[in-house]
Formats: structure tokens, sequence, C-alpha cells
């Protein structure tokens, strides 16, 4: 698949890259990417939520009446999860939510992603750039330039850029990454991909492992 390259104002440059079959026009594994996004997602918890069980809570143990002839339920405590302020029944403790995939399987949910970006025609190649300073200025202009300044965007720089970065944190939209961090959650979230030039090969080498 080739894909013309496009400069910081939008306009053509001319040249193309060409984006790999074995990539971006593979069959779609929906299951791969349900998978992946569960995990990273699942990853993403905290696992901190708490709540006190009777023998946790603060209160008297005296027995609250007698056990028999009152013509109610017995009751041992006032901790007792039947009574307001008790401790709650098997309630939620903190735990690990995380879990382990198989690289290929990982591999597989991103090739599906950035073929379902391609046959939606939401891929742009950018030409490398960068800013001589952080402003947010700079950024929206850039995405006014390609006309996705109403869009969620992913920018996949080659490598880490802290003046692209810090210029684009405070748009709630633009999110950048690279190449070698890209995850399924990111592409999928996003409507359109923006990818520099140098990145592509960088991607296509990392997902063809």
């Amino acid at each position: 698949m080739k894909v013309s390259v496009i400069n910081q104002s939008g306009e053509d440059t001319g040249r193309k890259v060409d984006l790999s079959k074995s990539i971006f026009e593979i069959e779609p594994n929906d299951h791969a990417i349900y998978l992946d996004v569960k995990q990273y997602l699942a990853n993403h918890r905290q696992g901190t939520h708490k709540s006190k069980e009777r023998g946790e809570i603060t209160g008297s143990t005296r027995k609250i009446k007698k056990q028999k002839g009152t013509g109610t339920a017995r009751a041992g405590s006032i901790k007792s999860p039947i009574f307001r302020g008790g401790g709650r029944v098997f309630g939620p403790r903190p735990r690990d939510y995380s879990f382990k995939l198989n690289k290929k399987l990982k591999s597989l949910a991103r090739k599906s992603a950035l073929t379902y970006k391609a046959t939606e025609k939401c891929i742009s190649v950018v030409e490398d750039f960068n800013f001589d300073a952080p402003q947010t200025k700079q950024y929206i202009g850039f995405l006014n330039n390609l006309s996705l300044s109403d869009k969620k965007t992913l920018l996949v720089l080659n490598e880490s850029n802290s003046n692209v970065v810090l210029s684009s944190r405070n748009i709630q939209n633009a999110t950048v990454t690279t190449a070698d961090k890209i995850n399924t959650y990111e592409l999928l979230n996003a409507d359109n991909l923006l990818i520099s030039e140098s990145s592509v090969e960088t991607i296509q080498n990392l997902l063809t492992k």
C-alpha cells in the first residue's frame, strides 16, 4: 500500500511510503484485539479497593440481646453485616488485575488495529518535524493544517521529542507516542493515526519480528 507523505503544512511532498501488506493489510483478529485492550485497561487498574468486614469494624462485641424469646432473629454483635454500620459481607479486597499475554498475540492485535485504520483510510504519513520550543499554539496549527482539530489524533514519532510532546500535552484529543510504545487501545481510540515518516520502518521492523 502506497501512502503519500505530507508536510507540517498539510501539503503533499511528492514522496510516497510503502506500508507493508503483512502489517497493514492482514485479516483482522477481533478476539486478539479484545484481549490486548482488556489487558491494557486491566493493567491500569490500581486495585486498591477495600471495604471493612465485621472483624475489622471498631465497635462493641457485646451480645446486644438475649438469644431466645425475643420473637426476632438472633444477633450476636452490633458489627454484624445485617445492622447499619456493620461490616460488609464478601467486600472488595486489594488485588492485582494484570494478566499475561503472549507476544505473538499482542503483535497480531496491533497489526489488526493498524489494518482497520488503513481500511478506513485514517492513516496519514507526516514528514519528520520539530518545534523550536514547546508551544501548544504550534501543535494546534499543525492539526488545523491537516483538518484534524476536531478529531482524536495519535501521532507516532520515531523517538521521543520533548518539544512536540509538551506542545500537545494540553490538547484534550491529541496524543503523542513513539513507535516502540504503540498499543492497540490507543490505535483504536484515535480517529486518525499520524505516523512520522521515519517511524514507519521502525513499526514494521518491530511487528515483523
